[in-house]
């Protein structure tokens, strides 16, 4: 049971790892340039954790971890940051190797100021609540300057890609919040959210997920531009 976490930090990623190096992939090419982006992005979510473990708006349950910690987070957490971004953004290299996606720029503008909005009116409403309110405020500032500030290209093909990514986040945080085991290995102070889930999955999830993605894609795309490949 107290390899139950760092098994599914490992069997994210091996997969995705492996298969980079696939002659019709090759995404080895790249390594530079998503390494660097996520050691970055990390960094800011480690740090977000860090503040919010330390809280008590999220804890981790010692049957399932093997003891050791950095700065109070389980070394099976840290890990979480670097295993799942590297199967998403991997997933969605492929994806976007092999499929043409293209939404219009009207449909495109509509969509991420109706979520951004969204989002940030339900942070304001649930300011009291930690998790919702900084998952979702935070959520909507990063998308709102994805298209307008930086103006990236690729943001229909992420809210195309991401549904996609949903299949194995709800495996992965469906274990880590207990479905289909006794106790949940990561648990939630539900005064710090809005009590809703989806199975055992906080909704908040949804969002966190989809800020950490589309922040590790957003310095992937950068840096594959402007450093190069390896």
């Amino acid at each position: 049971m107290r390899f139950t976490y760092l098994l599914v930090d490992f069997f994210s990623a091996i997969v995705p790892f492996l298969f980079s190096f696939h002659p019709k992939i090759k995404f080895t090419r790249y390594f530079r340039s998503y390494f660097t982006a996520n050691l970055i992005s990390a960094f800011c979510f480690l740090a977000w954790d860090i503040i919010f473990t330390a809280k008590g708006v999220w804890g981790f349950n010692d049957k399932y971890i093997l003891g050791y910690t950095i700065l109070n987070l389980p070394i099976e957490e840290c890990l979480f940051f670097f295993c799942i971004p590297f199967a998403c953004t991997f997933t969605y290299y492929c994806l976007t190797l092999f499929y043409q996606i293209k939404w219009k720029p009207l449909t495109e503008n509509i969509f991420i100021i109706s979520l951004s909005v969204v989002l940030f009116v339900m942070g304001i409403i649930n300011f009291h609540r930690s998790y919702t309110a900084v998952t979702f405020i935070s959520t909507s500032v990063l998308l709102i300057a994805c298209r307008f500030i930086f103006r990236v290209k690729w943001m229909d093909k992420f809210f195309t890609i991401y549904p996609v990514l949903l299949i194995p986040f709800f495996v992965v945080n469906g274990i880590l919040t207990g479905t289909g085991i006794r106790e949940p290995i990561v648990w939630y102070n539900n005064e710090e959210n809005l009590g809703m889930r989806l199975l055992t999955i906080p909704v908040e999830d949804i969002f966190y997920g989809m800020e950490l993605m589309l922040l590790t894609i957003l310095l992937y795309e950068y840096f594959k531009s402007n450093v190069g490949k390896k």
